[in-house]
């Protein structure tokens, strides 16, 4: 994101977020992961611990190795010759956050609570009190700018998009999965496209794709 653009957005007031060092020991087996992923609509409002946070955002797209392909370091999601275009911003009531997988910490971009915005039209579903809402924009200069193989593809609009949609699905992937292993609920859903490019300041290269929320499912009552 242009450092000019996110100036604009109105983040006073937020200090960037240093996560806590991921643990992921004891989250269960793949195989059982495998069982339990599943959409999950109906959140409670219980806010996620720091450590959980932590977990998930490395889960989704975090650095796991530091001699990745072509000189770049390696993700938990893979990446068109490893460009990582997507980028994750995590809407929570205070204000939303760049996550920036480098130095595992969140940068403030827009202070308030955008997780509305990142709901589409769906303001009246049971996702909308969750603590946590992910969304998932698409850098299109960095897939013509990659460090790895210059593939005249990777210059195409429409190749540009298959690429940056299956890129996404691996990240919300990953986030389903580890939803799984530690007893939370995931939707992948739409987003408020237009209004999220505003409010995140985003550039023209920037293209909101999805968002995904993550929380505790809502209880019954008995």
């Amino acid at each position: 994101m242009q450092e000019g653009k996110r100036d604009k957005t109105g983040s006073a007031g937020l200090a960037p977020i240093a996560l806590l060092e991921p643990k992921l020991e004891g989250c269960g087996s793949l195989a059982e992961a495998f069982r339990l992923r599943r959409t999950v609509r109906e959140f409670s409002d219980e806010p996620l611990p720091p450590q959980t946070l932590s977990d998930l955002l490395w889960a989704a797209c975090g650095i796991n190795r530091r001699n990745g392909p072509f000189g770049v370091a390696g993700r938990t999601a893979a990446s068109a010759s490893n460009s990582q275009e997507v980028d994750v911003f995590v809407a929570m009531d205070e204000g939303t956050y760049l996550y920036d997988p480098t130095l595992h910490r969140l940068v403030p971009v827009a202070s308030g609570d955008q997780r509305r915005l990142a709901l589409g039209d769906r303001q009246g579903a049971g996702g909308s009190n969750a603590p946590v809402r992910l969304i998932y924009v698409a850098d299109v200069g960095k897939l013509e700018h990659t460090a790895g193989f210059e593939e005249p593809c990777l210059h195409d609009p429409d190749a540009q998009k298959s690429y940056y949609y299956v890129d996404t699905g691996l990240i919300a992937g990953n986030v389903y999965l580890f939803a799984a292993s530690r007893g939370l609920a995931a939707w992948f859903h739409n987003c408020d496209r237009p209004a999220l490019s505003a409010t995140l300041g985003l550039s023209d290269g920037q293209r909101p794709l999805f968002a995904q929320t993550v929380g505790y499912a809502k209880r019954t009552q008995p």
